[in-house]
């Protein structure tokens, strides 16, 4: 079933802010806590620093009227610089592939792709861009189809 989501990137404060939120609206994380750690290794990537390893790659958080919050930390040593304003994007997850593109292809028209659309480790069809008005948008669909 599609859905649409809340997605925060932090500067390393993930976990503390999500402990926070559940504190707050009583609910529970859905899910494991996945680390950076969990990220097979790319031949060709440098590997990341001890340091990020324990950070936090994805989180979700139930809030109100089925609106899921999810979260990650932008570490450095990945290119990431969390500032106001690049922290904050909407996480569209549509039912299929087909529907993904029409609004990945629709969004990225005089905008920014920063990833194209493509198979993820995690078994999604994975991609994000920054529309004409500048607002941050990620696509995630579980479908295969």
């Amino acid at each position: 079933m599609a859905r649409v989501s809340t997605y925060l990137n932090f500067p390393r404060t993930t976990e503390a802010a999500f402990t926070f939120y559940k504190s707050v609206f009583k609910t529970e994380f859905s899910g494991h806590i996945a680390r950076f750690k969990d990220i097979p290794p790319h031949p060709g990537q440098p590997a990341l620093p001890e340091a990020d390893l324990n950070l936090v790659m994805h989180i979700e958080l139930p809030i109100l009227g089925g609106h899921m919050l999810m979260g990650t930390d932008a570490p450095e040593s990945m290119g990431f610089t969390v500032t106001p304003g690049n922290n904050v994007f909407i996480n569209l997850e549509p039912d299929t592939r087909a529907e993904t593109e029409r609004l990945f292809n629709a969004l990225s028209e005089g905008g920014k792709v920063e990833m194209p659309l493509q198979d993820m480790f995690w078994g999604a069809y994975f991609g994000s861009l920054t529309d004409r008005f500048g607002i941050h948008w990620m696509f995630n669909c579980a479908n295969k189809a």
